[in-house]
């Protein structure tokens, strides 16, 4: 039987579900950050990437009015390794949604 290994690593998706377009989308996580230029109506944008450290996570972006914003998110530790979705939607803040399928020790 052959095993394979996995890299614990978060998928990340961004959606934006409002009728307006985002930009300068930033999402800074434990180590490091990514993020995309503009996001259209509807779009999604996903990233994968690997926590290294354990910190809080923070998105920060422009609206249409050219405001700027930010709201903070999950925790997110070492070793975590699952989904992340953050989805945006008219008149609020960001929802976040974390799914682990396998929590780093002590999480």
């Amino acid at each position: 039987t052959l095993t394979g290994c996995h890299s614990a690593t978060i998928a990340a998706t961004i959606s934006n579900h409002t009728s307006a377009p985002l930009s300068l989308i930033e999402l800074d996580y434990p180590s490091a950050s990514f993020g995309t230029q503009t996001l259209a109506p509807g779009q999604d944008f996903h990233y994968r990437f690997k926590i290294i450290g354990s910190g809080a996570t923070t998105i920060l972006w422009t609206d249409a009015a050219h405001q700027d914003h930010k709201s903070s998110g999950p925790t997110l530790r070492d070793g975590d390794d699952g989904k992340l979705t953050i989805t945006f939607n008219p008149g609020a803040n960001p929802t976040w949604n974390l799914e682990l399928l396998h929590p780093a020790p002590g999480s």
